[in-house]
């Protein structure tokens, strides 16, 4: 298709709903009770009669009532109530996008994302759940200084309602200034953003360490000091006024003074955590224990330079530098390395960035390095500045002969693109610099869920060079066209503000992308999958040559924790699944033990007869493996899980990340599962990999290595079986999911903001 051609198009058109037909008409509808208890039976929410769509299951549902109704409003009782709420936010959101012609075609293009709800096929970050459409649907209020950009003066202005311009991106990046009144601010723009349910993330390289003097002649306090007050800050608030914690990040370079302090932080704090639960205190992610030491509210990353694994390589001396670049302490470079898997190992932080494997990737890199990340690590780019996430449940887009649907998938992609653009400027932000920053390169962050439950479902194991091909080729698919919509949009509008400065670059990386798509598996997949996709990426270059792009960023891969559970998707953002059996909460309360839905799909893929898999599944039921069960052995690797008798190896979660990371231009939030037994080498060894396989960031989590539960007394069935803190909130179990801890039973989630 030409150029010309492609631009006389509309931007939009309708696909799934029909011009005067309403989302709602679609969809057949039941009435639940929505209860939600805790292990002992005390009634953590309740709400009578919940409408929603019939193929919601309890959980979705009770999740989506319990987290995102407006408990002040009471007529916010029903998913239909918080999903057309929502659309009235996006309507306002749309008209002033400057994208749509008339309010037809606005309302045309928000009942097909209502649509997209309704189905599960997709949904937004948290915060738009939260706070979207509050102001125009109940006339909600909420006293808050933020700010927002004005249509008329093309200006960012304050405002002092946070309902009137609402806080809707889930990912801030904030930058710190090496002073009182800097520390201090932050901590203060922080409060701002979790009350409203959004993370973020900081470089506190910039602080001096307390080997360093001040301009008044004293010492500074130094880095460690400044982060326990930062960290019990945000241990005091809950996001978004609900049950989870705030979400944070806490980067550090790793030539700081203080670096070697910063990687055994944690692990301090936790051996202090241990002999507390020892001596009888609750060891629970919220236990007493845990809330007496420090460094409990963030993630923890280092920032590692192409130069040191270099130094590392050669074995040679590393230099920790002063603010003013003066050397201050040399040490080996192996010495340090050492540090930061022995800390990893004993307690699962710090995480790993790649700084110039990061910044290599950078659109615009003439406007300043990326220093840091979110909380969970998807979205890095420039600091002071925010994106807002939608993910797409990739299951969804399977027919009943488990045929990927590409129009409904690149329809959807465009859908939620637009919409994510339309909210940038209709959105509010904490600081005036971040609206400012946000509005000039407008970085977007859509991504998809349930790939393990997908790569099943269709017969395929998470581990293999076919699951591998799908990955990265949904993902170059994904991106290229969320890249095209990006350009289409900037030769309706103008590109972003940044794009001039950063024409370059940013071609080069799209160039990079393009690249990438030479090492898919392309014979693995249906004969017609890579032209589209390589045409689609020539219309990349091509319009984004000529008109330049809307959007600094388009894609993460993001935790999509509680909106997993929302769109009741098997597994979380780029996770195998976690195990092959589900508890299935009942109306009225109660669970009942049942085999993972897609283990069906995949079984009568593969041709099992119903007796058969009735016999299958029984034998999961009871023994909890499908090891002696009727699946034929050439069979067994397709249901490999994160955990359990069949656990996937640490390899293959690299490897599956490596696949989709070139077509990325956020990062992955993935966390890479290990054994107990797994040493101080294995975890040197998953880092390594992590590099030489140009990822961007990396994280591990080795079986019992935090939350002590050898100590509580427990014994495991299995050795490679995990197990993770109770929900600090219902007691029920968690899981770790893209460093999140999820409570599979009220959804509450710690670290994500998705």
């Amino acid at each position: 298709m030409s150029q010309k051609k492609t631009l006389n198009q509309p931007l939009f058109v309708n696909y799934f709903v029909k011009p005067k037909q309403k989302a709602i008409a679609l969809f057949k509808w039941k009435r639940v009770d929505s209860l939600i208890q805790d292990q002992q039976g005390h009634v953590y929410f309740k709400k009578s009669h919940v409408k929603s769509p019939v193929k919601w299951s309890s959980t979705a549902i009770d999740i989506a009532a319990s987290k995102y109704f407006r408990k002040t409003v009471q007529k916010e009782n029903s998913i239909e109530a918080l999903i057309e709420r929502i659309g009235m936010g996006l309507a306002g959101a749309a008209k002033g996008s400057g994208l749509f012609p008339d309010k037809k075609s606005v309302d045309g293009f928000v009942e097909e994302l209502k649509y997209l709800m309704y189905s599960q096929k997709a949904a937004f970050n948290s915060p738009v759940w939260f706070n979207l459409g509050l102001k125009e649907a109940y006339g909600c209020s909420s006293k808050s200084t933020h700010f927002a950009f004005d249509s008329k003066s093309k200006k960012v202005k304050k405002i002092n309602d946070a309902y009137l311009r609402p806080q809707i991106s889930a990912c801030f990046i904030q930058s710190l200034d090496d002073s009182i009144e800097g520390i201090f601010e932050l901590i203060k723009n922080e409060a701002k953003l979790f009350k409203y349910g959004s993370g973020t993330g900081t470089n506190f390289s910039t602080l001096r360490s307390k080997y360093e003097h001040l301009s008044s002649g004293g010492t500074s306090s130094g880095l460690i000091s400044f982060l326990e007050v930062l960290d019990r800050s945000a241990g005091a608030i809950k996001s978004g006024g609900t049950t989870r914690r705030a979400a944070k990040m806490v980067c550090v370079d790793l030539d700081h003074p203080e670096i070697e302090e910063f990687i055994d932080w944690k692990m301090h704090e936790e051996k202090k955590a241990r002999v507390l639960i020892e001596a009888g205190y609750s060891g629970d992610l919220d236990g007493e224990a845990f809330r007496t030491v420090a460094g409990q509210n963030a993630n923890n990353s280092v920032r590692i330079p192409d130069r040191f694994m270099q130094s590392l390589k050669k074995n040679q001396d590393w230099f920790l530098k002063t603010k003013d670049g003066k050397n201050l302490k040399n040490l080996k470079a192996s010495e340090l390395w050492q540090k930061i898997c022995r800390a990893a190992w004993s307690c699962a932080d710090p995480g790993l960035q790649f700084d110039d494997t990061i910044n290599d990737m950078h659109t615009c890199r003439e406007s300043g390095r990326i220093r840091a990340s979110n909380p969970c690590s998807e979205y890095m780019f420039l600091d002071d500045s925010a994106c807002n996430l939608a993910s797409i449940n990739l299951v969804q887009f399977l027919d009943s002969s488990n045929n990927f649907k590409m129009n409904d998938f690149l329809h959807t992609v465009r859908t939620l693109f637009i919409a994510q653009e339309s909210l940038v400027n209709f959105a509010s932000y904490p600081t005036e610099k971040i609206a400012q920053q946000s509005v000039d390169f407008r970085p977007l962050g859509l991504g998809y869920a349930n790939l393990g439950s997908l790569l099943m479902r269709m017969g395929l194991p998470y581990d293999s060079d076919e699951g591998r091909a799908w990955a990265g080729f949904i993902t170059s698919l994904m991106t290229g066209m969320a890249y095209k919509t990006s350009a289409e949009m900037a030769s309706r509008l103008k590109p972003f503000s940044g794009f001039k400065k950063n024409k370059i670059p940013m071609l080069k990386v799209m160039k990079k992308h393009q690249q990438a798509n030479k090492n898919i598996q392309w014979q693995l997949l249906p004969e017609e999958f890579q032209k589209l996709t390589l045409n689609i990426w020539n219309e990349v270059i091509q319009l984004g040559n000529k008109h330049g792009f809307r959007n600094a960023q388009a894609t993460v891969i993001a935790p999509t924790g509680t909106i997993g559970l929302v769109m009741d998707c098997d597994t979380t953002g780029i996770e195998p699944d976690y195990s092959l059996i589900k508890y299935k909460k009942l109306s009225g309360g109660g669970v009942l033990k049942i085999v993972n839905q897609s283990v069906d799909y995949a079984l009568q893929h593969l041709g099992y007869f119903d007796d058969q898999i009735e016999m299958i599944k029984a034998h999961l039921l009871q023994h909890e493996t499908l090891k002696g069960s009727a699946v034929r052995p050439e069979h067994l690797a397709i249901f490999s899980t994160a955990t359990g008798d069949m656990y996937l190896s640490p390899e293959s979660h690299i490897q599956m990340m490596a696949a989709v990371q070139p077509f990325i231009s956020g990062a992955i939030s993935k966390t890479v599962n290990l054994p107990a037994e797994a040493t101080l080498k294995d975890i040197g060894n998953i880092y390594q990999q992590a590099w030489d396989l140009k990822l961007k960031s990396i994280s591990v989590y080795r079986d019992g290595s935090k939350f002590v539960q050898p100590l509580s007394g427990s014994s495991k069935k299995n050795k490679n079986e995990f197990s993770y803190p109770k929900c600090s909130e219902c007691g029920s179990q968690t899981v770790l999911e893209s460093g999140c801890y999820r409570c599979l039973n009220c959804g509450t989630t710690t670290a994500c903001a998705s």
